[in-house]
């Protein structure tokens, strides 16, 4: 097995090599051949196909690079032309070209969308994984890795890698790895963040992939934790196959030689070799500083203890350490206390072995467009149903507790769930996390209640999907969440939901962190809206003190501005209350709000918004509307003339209907990519282009960006790109051509082009329903199978006076505007945005 991996690093070393080989090794089957292949009893992995597009044929050269790698591992890639060699059952399905089969021998190990195995590093990642399926043990919480823990002391050693997104080339070293050392250890597979904080990860967000090595092997009591090193390096197969290697190497090296001449194991992994220098008189303390320092830099580097009595060691009694580096000399120096040493080889000696970003796939996240449908989620769910949640920060709701519960706080939070429902249990960890993130802050509660048991509770709240999240605060109606059914998104919207205190405003420092990044807030609770009574306190507000202390929740300030009895400020008052939790809205009615509209050039009453500090302010007039009217109109007044898109903000940019004047970018902020965005901003503020929306997207913030891109062209070019996207209009779409310089002067003028139709479409956006993967299952309609009658007869329970009603024209808000409802935004990025649950 060993010799199979040296025969994987040959092939990471010389991948170009490999992938651009002549000799393809993907087989092409005929209806024949392939049921002889499947009594055969081996591993294949099989693509059907009837019609070929650009997107099919690039799909069809990653099998073909993917095949040399895989039948290393004795997993043999081919394909079946439909169209020629019609294979009943797989040739016959609707959906024959989304789809490709893993088989071991007769049987179906796993089918895979092809937009999941979309490269080389995904094809080998998750085939290998499935191979492995029994043998790798996937966990995420730190009780199921101390089961697994218990199980292996005393018997062998664990590797643990956490890889955030399956599919990356991370995932295929760590599976490859598997492939080869699993026989001698047990591997685990994590992806979540709680296992990053019980193994001591100071910031879970900012860790990607990472790996550790548990020692359990030598550990015998049962109360007794197995020690584990973290790999500091990135997950490459060298370097899991190096740290592999230094795990079975003594921990510390004893000799009588000379540091010049010293040849030790760590010489031919080429890792760094610290030497201590030890005095016969001193050496127990000695070899226990040693020993303490081997431990810490465990991994990274080997250690040698030299005994200095012996007349072969040459070094000056001045030094009592030295190191050498791979391919380099011996160095002296003197050592004080461990953790000098342990900070000169981290962050001086040591390289920074950082990821190279692939500029062609958008960057280091440029790998995200994995595509994680409902069917995973519930895969998901399943394989954590043995894992309880910590849900004793939540108050669990009953038909007895319901009512008293959400009048004795002045914000209750109530999530309404169903166990059996694969979005409810994976938001519910997503809401756990606020939960703790909100612990202890006054006034603020978290609640769930069970519709499966409480069903009473529910109907009586006009609860409908699941997961639905409901916000009680005393005297007014209950206002439901549609945002993103995240952790960061729902914290956000709490905090700018909460009310604030009887007295006088207070300052509270919140740290919440979440599986993507941790936001730190210093604020003032804010109400909606937040009313200013002075000249000083709207400049606060707009890009004063009091904007600075809300900027980490909402960079946009809407101010509405009226004369004192302007019977406006109601519908205005009732417009922020809908608009509570998703923006910060002031309010200043007052005799000088007449000298600040003045001098915007608007009449009262007027919007004023403000981007922050340094940017110029807009007035829009208020004409006569009602409160669902006005709200359209702060939300379209909010908006950034030149957007970068996201996941939360993209459905509202799509509203307004116009052609996307798309530029894709990736990377850090490198001049290359700094001058595409200050081309596209002289483009809009020059107010050439008014008949589309110019935005961006980055790459790198937006990993779900590179599937849109790849589904406008049908593959991944260099970036920059710049696209048009017609997606009301035929669904055309354009590229920029690559050899033209992105200036303003070339934008303006291919987007004249265009619309002089002198310019050919690049292709086209498909317009068809986005619906679920499978269809809802009707248990009405079984009922009514076993009990004729029985389910026509459950009428809906009258609405009781005084429960909350929906407001007309709500439902369809929610369905088309917002990105907790799957729409738009859950297609950009189904990871983030997985879909409700009809009932």
């Amino acid at each position: 097995m060993l010799c199979l991996y040296v025969v994987a690093l040959i092939l990471t070393l010389n991948s170009q090599q490999c992938e651009n080989a002549n000799t393809s090794k993907l087989v092409e089957h005929t209806a024949a051949s392939f049921m002889n292949n499947m009594m055969s009893g081996k591993t294949y992995f099989i693509y059907f196909v009837k019609q070929v597009n650009s997107a099919v044929k690039t799909f069809i050269e990653q099998l073909e690079m993917s095949a040399d790698v895989l039948e290393d591992y004795g997993i043999l890639i081919g394909k079946v032309n439909c169209s020629e060699e019609a294979v009943e059952k797989y040739c016959t399905e609707e959906e024959v070209m989304k789809k490709i089969y893993l088989f071991r021998g007769p049987d179906i190990l796993r089918t895979f969308d092809i937009d999941t195995v979309f490269d080389v590093n995904a094809i080998v990642s998750h085939v290998l994984f499935a191979v492995l399926f029994d043998e790798v043990r996937y966990v995420h919480t730190p009780a199921e890795l101390q089961r697994a823990e218990r199980s292996a002391k005393g018997t062998r050693d664990i590797v643990m890698g956490h890889i955030r997104v399956l599919g990356l080339p991370e995932h295929r070293a760590l599976m490859e790895a598997a492939f080869v050392y699993g026989s001698k250890y047990q591997f685990i597979l994590t992806s979540g963040a709680p296992l990053l904080r019980h193994m001591e990860i100071a910031d879970p967000t900012a860790v990607e992939a990472c790996l550790w090595f548990l020692h359990c092997s030598r550990v015998s009591q049962a109360s007794e934790p197995c020690p584990h090193t973290l790999m500091r390096k990135p997950l490459t197969t060298i370097n899991i196959h190096t740290f592999l290697q230094l795990m079975e190497a003594p921990l510390l090296t004893e000799t009588t030689e000379d540091p010049a001449v010293v040849d030790v194991v760590y010489n031919h992994l080429n890792v760094p070799v610290v030497f201590l220098f030890s005095q016969p008189e001193t050496l127990h303390l000695d070899r226990v500083t040693a020993e303490n320092l081997a431990l810490r830099l465990r991994g990274e580097a080997g250690l040698v203890l030299v005994h200095r009595d012996n007349p072969s060691v040459k070094t000056p009694l001045a030094f009592n350490a030295a190191y050498r580096l791979p391919q380099e000399g011996v160095r002296y120096f003197t050592l004080r206390n461990v953790e000098e040493v342990v900070t000169l080889f981290r962050e001086q000696l040591l390289p920074k072995e950082e990821e190279e970003e692939d500029e062609e796939d958008g960057g280091e996240d440029g790998w995200s467009g994995v595509d994680v449908l409902d069917d995973e989620v519930a895969e998901s769910v399943y394989r954590d149903r043995g894992s309880p949640l910590d849900t004793d920060v939540l108050l669990e709701l009953t038909a007895p507790t319901f009512s008293a519960a959400v009048t004795q706080n002045r914000l209750m939070v109530v999530l309404f769930y169903v166990k059996w429902d694969a979005v409810s249990m994976a938001f519910m960890q997503s809401y756990v996390q606020v939960a703790h993130a909100l612990e202890g802050v006054s006034g603020v509660k978290l609640a769930s209640v069970n519709c499966g048991e409480w069903t009473d509770v529910c109907a009586d709240q006009n609860i409908s999907s699941f997961p639905s999240v409901l916000l009680y605060q005393a005297g007014e109606a209950a206002q439901p969440y549609r945002g993103m059914l995240g952790a960061e998104s729902l914290h956000t919207f709490l905090l700018l939901c909460r009310p604030a205190p009887a007295a006088s405003h207070v300052s509270h420092v919140l740290t919440f962190s979440r599986p993507s990044c941790p936001v730190h807030v210093c604020r003032r609770e804010a109400p909606s809206p937040l009313e200013l009574s002075s000249a000083a306190d709207v400049l606060s507000f707009l890009d004063g003190e009091l904007y600075g202390r809300h900027e980490a929740l909402a960079r946009v300030r809407v101010l509405g501005l009226f004369a004192p009895a302007d019977p406006a400020v109601a519908v205005f008052v009732e417009a922020a209350k809908s608009l509570r939790g998703q923006m910060l809205l002031g309010l200043f009615v007052n005799e000088e709000a007449d000298a600040w509209a003045e001098e915007l050039a608007v009449t009262l009453p007027a919007l004023l918004v403000s981007r922050g500090p340094g940017v110029r302010r807009e007035a829009h007039a208020l004409l006569p509307s009602t409160s669902h009217d006005l709200v359209n109109r702060i939300r379209k007044a909010a908006m950034d003339t030149f957007p970068e898109l996201t996941v939360d903000n993209l459905p509202w940019y799509l509203e307004l209907g116009k052609p996307l004047l798309l530029l894709f970018i990736g990377g850090g902020e490198s001049p290359q990519m700094a001058q595409p965005l200050e081309e596209m901003r002289e483009v809009q503020s020059a107010g050439r282009v008014d008949h589309v929306l110019p935005c961006w997207i980055h790459l790198g913030r937006t990993p779900a960006g590179r599937s849109v891109l790849k589904a406008y062209l049908g593959f991944v070019p260099p970036l920059p790109v710049l696209v048009l996207s017609r997606l009301g209009r035929g669904g055309e779409v354009f590229h920029f051509p690559s050899e033209r310089p992105l200036l303003s002067e070339n934008i303006v003028q291919w987007l004249q082009r265009i619309e002089n139709n002198q310019e050919q479409s690049a292709g086209a956006i498909p317009d068809t329903p986005w619906d679920p993967p499978v269809p809802f299952y009707d248990f009405l309609a079984v009922m009514d199978e076993e009990a004729p009658g029985y389910a026509s007869q459950r009428n809906p329970k009258v609405k009781p006076e005084g429960k909350r009603e929906r407001p007309a024209g709500e439902a369809m808000q929610e369905e088309t505007a917002s990105p907790a409802g799957g729409g738009l935004g859950a297609a950009l990025n189904p990871q983030t945005t997985p879909q409700h649950t009809e009932l």
